[in-house]
């Protein structure tokens, strides 16, 4: 050790995994790293596997699908022992690929019993239609939803599935809903849309979000409008970030269990690198946190009240 100290020593992986066969190594291709339950995800899964001795390399796709296809790739070349990927809905190719050089992968974020892959997941159009139902208990029936493409990925096409669902299964007419569809998940994008909802749906009582990020701009921007959350307004959203536990109201949404997913995807891998079985769906819960944000629609918005939209 002393000599290899002095010598500046550092062992080559590269033969060492061409003469075990094994890297040490897991790829993990995320949508993007700058929203925060991906971020929690892939530091569970790192801590987890570095208990076991083993390295993460980590690629984000941007949310585009042929990028994640080259990534995939690249990190194949690069001798990872196998792979975790967001989602179900991949390009055929990268199916094709894992499974010719039979390498262990999972789905993550998504689950669905029915799909032949693989998945540690949640169901999100379960998360959605559960605090949807909340919100009309609360007696809410003119509902705001903004939400990227559903075409952007699976997990927000179920959640907004989830809303509309519950609509129809509690008997709210399609004209007391009203869907805007925004171009990134991002803060000012949820402002920009919920000040077009309320501009255009003034009797609105509920804005149902289909992350957070966009909630947090929602939730502002009635704030800057004049109206009161939960009071005039009720706001909800979907992945329960770090912050908006923190928000003035706290945001009511649904629970990502984020560390679990981490932990749950390098047991998984290591499991059948190691050549050992066990499920091959595993599915998590993603609970409804209630906060602040919403409340029972009071006689004012029942009735129509002012609205300072500018």
């Amino acid at each position: 050790m002393r000599a290899m100290g002095e010598l500046g020593y550092v062992r080559d992986g590269a033969a060492r995994a061409l003469a075990s066969r094994h890297s040490l190594t897991i790829g993990n291709v995320v949508p993007t790293l700058g929203i925060g339950i991906f971020a929690a995800g892939v530091a569970a899964l790192q801590r987890r596997l570095e208990e076991f001795g083993y390295q993460l390399l980590v690629a984000a796709s941007d949310y585009d699908e042929a990028k994640e296809a080259r990534q995939v790739r690249a990190l194949i070349e690069r001798g990872v022992d196998g792979i975790a990927l967001v989602g179900q809905r991949h390009m055929p190719e990268v199916y094709q690929l894992l499974r010719s050089r039979e390498l262990p992968y999972v789905n993550t974020y998504q689950f669905d019993g029915r799909d032949p892959h693989p998945c540690i997941g949640f169901d999100n159009r379960i998360g959605t239609f559960n605090l949807t139902g909340y919100l009309i208990d609360l007696g809410h029936r003119d509902f705001g939803i903004v939400t990227a493409p559903p075409s952007l990925n699976d997990r927000i096409a179920a959640r907004l599935t989830g809303i509309l669902d519950c609509l129809d299964d509690r008997s709210i007419a399609p004209s007391a809903r009203h869907v805007i569809e925004v171009a990134a998940q991002t803060i000012v994008e949820g402002r920009g849309a919920t000040r077009a909802l309320l501009t255009a749906h003034p009797d609105l009582t509920a804005i149902y979000c289909t992350t957070d990020t966009l909630a947090i701009g929602a939730l502002r921007e009635c704030q800057l409008l004049g109206l009161r959350v939960p009071e005039d307004v009720s706001v909800a959203g979907f992945s329960d970030l770090e912050i908006v536990s923190q928000l003035d109201p706290p945001l009511s949404t649904v629970h990502i269990p984020t560390d679990q997913i981490g932990t749950c995807i390098a047991d998984f891998l290591i499991d059948r690198i190691s050549g050992r079985t066990g499920p091959e769906k595993i599915e998590l819960e993603a609970k409804i946190i209630i906060r602040q944000s919403t409340g029972p629609v009071r006689a004012a918005a029942r009735f129509g009240r002012p609205r300072r939209v500018v």
